[in-house]
């Protein structure tokens, strides 16, 4: 989370940037108690706010490890454990999913007090366009301890669909996935309303939780 704000201040003339092989560790290093918890999973949606923010500089960026087998792994955290006959995806492997596929084709100047949001209250934040749907992508990270009301001025746009779209994820921040419970952490859908009149949305944010939300410009 300290290093959302890693890459604003690059050189945009510079060499590019490929945010390669990271993971958030939880146990100070200990491979046998690191593990993918939603606090961890948290983190890196955090981090990968100032990623996409600064996509003219940081073009590439990797999860690692991928793949660990529970009976035999050399690395701890890893995005995906399988055994001889199953796998599941850890809470950080569904951050990653949700990146992957909310994409925008720009990037959108997302601010609160003409600053990025980069742990103000402990929040973090980034938006996109997609020409491709025509659709607004925010990414909101809220690693508080108690859940936060913003309204979100949308500015720039001529005409919005009321009907909007909000993916998130939330959970204790010691929670993780296993094979019992595959999808205990994972992401979960619905339909929101914007105030197409104002161009305004309202969140209520809650405690350690990642939204995604899609509106769609007319």
């Amino acid at each position: 989370m300290k290093n959302a704000g890693r890459y604003d201040s690059y050189d945009r003339n510079g060499s590019k940037v490929f945010a390669g092989e990271y993971a958030s560790h939880t146990n100070n290093g200990a491979p046998s108690s690191n593990r993918n918890t939603w606090r961890a999973a948290l983190s890196e949606a955090a981090f990968m706010t100032g990623l996409e923010r600064n996509a003219a500089v940081v073009q590439m960026a990797s999860y690692a490890p991928l793949f660990a087998h529970v009976d035999g792994w050399q690395w701890n955290p890893d995005l995906i454990w399988v055994d001889n006959l199953q796998s599941f995806g850890t809470p950080s492997y569904y951050v990653q999913q949700l990146y992957s596929l909310n994409k925008g084709t720009h990037v959108l100047s997302m601010t609160q007090n003409n600053q990025p949001l980069i742990g103000q209250d402990s929040l973090y934040a980034s938006a996109s366009w997609d020409k491709a749907s025509n659709e607004i992508i925010l990414k909101i990270a809220n690693n508080n301890n108690q859940a936060q009301v913003r309204e979100i001025q949308l500015d720039g746009v001529k005409k919005l669909d009321p009907n909007a779209k909000l993916i998130m994820m939330q959970s204790d921040p010691n929670a993780v996935n296993t094979f019992e419970e595959a999808l205990k952490v994972s992401p979960t859908e619905k339909k929101i309303v914007v105030n197409a009149k104002t161009k305004k949305v309202s969140l209520e944010l809650a405690p350690y939780s990642f939204y995604v939300v899609r509106i769609k410009t007319l």
